[in-house]
This record gives C-alpha cells, sequence and structure tokens, in this order.
C-alpha cells in the first residue's frame, strides 16, 4: 500500500502595523519578523515580504503584504502598515558674520549676504532667513548690528536654526561747505 500524506494547510498569517525611523543616509530596511504577529503552519512557515527598504520617498503611510509559504507550497499572505518617519534634523552653519561701510550720503547699505550651507539625510524644502523673509538675505540694512536668524527646513517637518550678524559702519567723513568770508 501507497500511503501518500499531503499538506492542504494554508499557513496562518498574522500582521502588525509598525513605526519605523530613517537613518542619516535616509534609508531604512525591515525583516518579515518585524510585521510578523505570530504567523503559524501545521508544519512550518517561511515569511517574506513584498517591500522591504524604504527611503525618503516613502514617508508617510507604506501598504506592505507579508507571505506565509509553508513546504508543501502552500501560501497566505496579510498586510500591515510601515509608516516610516524622518526624525533627523538638517544641519545647518552660517556664513561668518559680515560687516560693510555705509553706501555714500546714506544711512545704510546695499549687503551682498552669503547664504548658509545646510544638509539633511533626506532634503532641505525651504531656507529662509527673519530679515527679508526669503532665501536670499541681501537687502538693504541699517547702520549698526542686525542679527539674521536662517531657518532650514526639511521635508519632514523638521528645522534647523543659526544666527549671522550684519553689521553696516557709518565710516563716511561729513562734509561742510563754509560761507564766503564776511565782512562787516
Amino acid at each position: 500500500a501507497t500511503v501518500t500524506v499531503v499538506d492542504n494547510l494554508a499557513p496562518i498569517m498574522a500582521c502588525q502595523d509598525i513605526t519605523v525611523q530613517l537613518d542619516a543616509s535616509g534609508n531604512v530596511a525591515i525583516l518579515p519578523a518585524d510585521i510578523d504577529n505570530g504567523s503559524t503552519d501545521n508544519c512550518s512557515v517561511v515569511l517574506s515580504l513584498d517591500i522591504s527598504a524604504f527611503t525618503c520617498a516613502d514617508l508617510g503611510a507604506n501598504a506592505v503584504i507579508l507571505t506565509g509559504t509553508d513546504p508543501s507550497g502552500n501560501t497566505a499572505t496579510c498586510a500591515a502598515t510601515v509608516t516610516v518617519e524622518d526624525n533627523i534634523l538638517p544641519t545647518i552653519t552660517c556664513a561668518a558674520d559680515q560687516s560693510q561701510s555705509v553706501d555714500p550720503g546714506t544711512c545704510s547699505a546695499a549687503v551682498t549676504v552669503i547664504a548658509p550651507a545646510s544638509a539633511d539625510n533626506c532634503a532641505i524644502v525651504s531656507s529662509t532667513n527673519d530679515f527679508n523673509g526669503s532665501a536670499d538675505a541681501s537687502d538693504i540694512y541699517p547702520v549698526g548690528t542686525t542679527t539674521v536668524t536662517w531657518t532650514v527646513l526639511d521635508a519632514a517637518g523638521n528645522s534647523a536654526t543659526c544666527t549671522q550678524d550684519i553689521t553696516v559702519i557709518d565710516d563716511e567723513i561729513p562734509g561742510i561747505n563754509c560761507a564766503a568770508n564776511m565782512t562787516q
């Protein structure tokens, strides 16, 4: 007699949602065990994921399918949500403070301001200053020292700031014209 044992039972799948954070290079990888929430089979089960690597382009909720396959080839799936977060702050380094003489005949100076250097594990979406609200602080500055605060923002809403002093010096010698000599 020939006895053939057949396993027709598919694995019983159980998934769980998880939240992961991107690393300094803007990447994160997960394993099937990270999503598995106690999947079983009457024999054994091998787990696999349809998506296991995430980047800055995947910020937010991502649907992932966990597949279980037993030695007889029976399969089953379950779905989970992998929420990808970026908790790494961008970096910003302001240029050196700047000093400049007043423009002739005025109490101010047109200053070309050197922008700060910035970086992020994903991408900088905006760079602004509090002097004129733009990405370029070059403008007309009054006599004295003006502290400019720069802010960079990344796609995840993380921000960083630095400050830079712009000093305008009134070193223009005043002019005087004497009236003609007078005899009285």
